[in-house]
């Protein structure tokens, strides 16, 4: 099995191409804490690069920028080619199959917003949707089904276990 969950922000801003086919890949770099902290006191930080296609691809390179905070899952990629210099290099990639935009650089609220919704909206603004609900509340000590008729009586054989 080949899967990887990552929480992180952004190192640098996306970096949107076109193939030669007309299929849009984004390249993007999120950097991820390690969770222990080193000998002296500091803790660690790993640069992963991660590439995206096609409407995914689009959406982060819309909405996101350098220190923007992603969820991302998707799986492990190796590769090879040939330097210029007629070394060979290897590269290791993060292939995105979904994101999930968490926040931005100085927002530490939770923006919950999919790249993967096929009719993305804009980012909605935070906002305190416990403080300022305009939707009714319920009374606790009112009966919720008050308006759904009379009592129906069951005996035990009327139950299918």
């Amino acid at each position: 099995m080949n899967k990887v969950i990552l929480i992180g922000r952004l190192a640098r801003d996306p970096e949107m191409r076109t193939t030669a086919t007309g299929t849009t890949v984004t390249r993007f770099t999120i950097a991820v804490s390690r969770p222990f902290t080193a000998q002296n006191g500091e803790r660690g930080t790993d640069f992963i690069n991660c590439i995206a296609w096609r409407r995914q691809a689009e959406n982060i390179a819309k909405y996101c920028t350098k220190g923007s905070q992603v969820a991302l899952e998707g799986r492990i990629q190796t590769g090879s080619y040939d330097g210029t210099d007629g070394t060979k290099r290897y590269t290791t990639d993060i292939i995105a199959d979904n994101v999930t935009f968490l926040g931005t650089k100085g927002n530490n609220e939770n923006n919950s917003f999919s790249s993967n919704d096929p009719f993305p909206q804009e980012i909605p603004a935070y906002q305190d949707s416990y403080a300022t609900s305009s939707a009714p509340t319920a009374n606790i000590g009112e009966d919720p089904f008050k308006d759904f008729g009379s009592e129906i009586a069951l005996s035990d054989d009327d139950l299918p276990f």
